[in-house]
């Protein structure tokens, strides 16, 4: 197993061209207001939504910025819902009760790149006027004629014949992880290598708030608590405080000027 995975991140390399038109696209969807909408079926449709639930806290995003479709929808997060994937009605069904439209991107996930409910979405979003990508393990698959990008990761045949849940769901998962955090990178949601916007919801991850904040500022834990407490615990403002020597009103002041900008708002 371990040799055979040792191929996936080969094959997700050779994609790389894909995978950046692919976030272009998004970056200039969200731009326009637009959401990201993953659609998938059994594991595909897992690792969506795990992709789409990390956003939220990870960039401090809306939780409709990010959304995620799973064919036999909640039921089947946690356990098989035969022949959900095979419905053609459903996939159609579950992205228009979305209100999908030309400022979104929906990605289908497929490994097979036949699966009846992500073709039947893909192609409702085009009818839409939606930006369509696929993920697939095969590019000549129905998926990769609807999709205007496709991201085909060739892994090859699978350890355990048919499994795709080992090297095509673990290239599907380095994908995802592509696709959203480089997306939210180039719309100012991290800050260098730190998570600026991370959400402060339990004590870990104030904790973790507060040494971002001490090492992207270069100042000590005492000085980094005192200005997040000031800036009501937001770590951008707290950020331009402490790298401005500004207070939280005129931080907030300065972000505003810059739209939220933080780089310029840091005059970097």
């Amino acid at each position: 197993m371990n040799r055979e995975d040792r191929k996936v991140a080969i094959a997700v390399g050779r994609e790389i061209p894909s995978i950046r038109r692919a976030v272009d696209a998004i970056v200039d969807r969200m731009g326009n207001g637009g959401r990201l909408m993953y659609v998938g079926a059994g594991t595909s449709g897992r690792l969506a939504v795990l992709d789409a639930a990390e956003c939220p806290p990870t960039f401090g995003v809306s939780r409709n910025l990010v959304q995620a479709l799973i064919a036999g929808g909640r039921q089947a997060l946690t356990g098989a819902v035969e022949g959900a994937e095979d419905s053609v009605g459903n996939g159609v069904r579950d992205l228009r009760a979305k209100k999908v439209g030309r400022d979104d991107i929906v990605v289908g996930i497929a490994a097979s790149g036949t699966t009846p409910y992500v073709l039947s979405a893909l192609a409702f979003a085009r009818k839409r006027g939606a930006t369509t990508v696929a993920i697939t393990s095969n590019r000549g698959t129905p998926i990769a004629r609807l999709a205007q990008i496709v991201i085909a990761t060739e892994v090859g045949p699978e350890i355990i014949a048919g499994s795709t849940r080992m090297k095509a769901g673990t290239s599907q998962k380095l994908v995802l992880n592509m696709l959203s955090t480089a997306t939210f990178v180039r719309l100012g949601h991290v800050y260098e290598n730190w998570m600026i916007d991370v959400a402060l919801t339990n004590q870990k991850l104030r904790d973790r708030g507060l040494r971002i904040l001490a090492e992207a500022s270069g100042k000590d834990l005492s000085a980094s608590r005192r200005a997040l407490r000031q800036s009501g615990h937001s770590l951008r403002v707290a950020l331009v405080m402490l790298k401005c020597g500004l207070n939280a009103k005129n931080a907030r002041a300065r972000l505003d000027l810059t739209k939220g900008n933080l780089r310029r708002a840091l005059g970097e």
